[in-house]
């Protein structure tokens, strides 16, 4: 006689489907239900957790590059280059990059050409961390529906099995009284 484990009599149980059919989330919400634990999990430190020190870094530079603090610096950089160029060296006759300022267009390009993957990175990340809080939510909720259905499981084997005990008591006073009634009839 094949003994089933307790996962797969959850998962038959709960979930009308074989182990073997179970994906990874559903496996990981009835071994939770089987051992006690808690499923819910924040995605932020799931996701952290698994960042590499590339995508933590693109977090960083995007965060830094999509911030006031970032376009007001540069911009105050970009002016202060302007004006020693324009004005003081070019008074001193030691302007490095004069009016039409091609080398600040070549940094500006440079800047533009690297800042824009990192924070596409970054993006594709932060779309990972959508879907893996999606995932995490499934679990939870699939956990809370299956617990709602086990707790209304326990509830019904108790209102059954008071339901015996209220009609075995009930034909135990029925056939007391037919009893007493066939003693006490004349002619018995």
């Amino acid at each position: 006689m094949a003994t089933h484990s307790p996962l797969a009599d959850l998962s038959q149980r709960l979930l009308g489907k074989a182990p073997g059919e179970l994906d990874e989330e559903e496996r990981r919400v009835l071994a939770g239900i089987e051992s006690g634990t808690i499923v819910s999990r924040d995605a932020a430190d799931v996701s952290d957790e698994r960042a590499t020190f590339g995508e933590r870094l693109s977090d960083r530079v995007a965060k830094i590059g999509g911030s006031w603090a970032f376009i007001i610096a540069f911009t105050l950089v970009l002016i202060g280059w302007m004006l020693l160029n324009s004005d003081i060296l070019t008074h001193f006759g030691r302007a490095f990059d004069p009016y039409p300022y091609i080398f600040l267009n070549l940094l500006l390009s440079t800047v533009a050409a690297i800042q824009a993957p990192v924070i596409m990175m970054s993006q594709n990340r932060q779309s990972a961390k959508g879907r893996l809080a999606a995932s995490l939510d499934y679990e939870t909720n699939l956990r809370a529906e299956l617990d709602i259905l086990r707790v209304h499981h326990k509830i019904d084997h108790l209102v059954l099995a008071r339901l015996d005990a209220i009609e075995a008591k009930i034909d135990a006073l029925a056939g007391r009284g037919i009893d007493g009634l066939a003693k006490s009839a004349p002619g018995a």
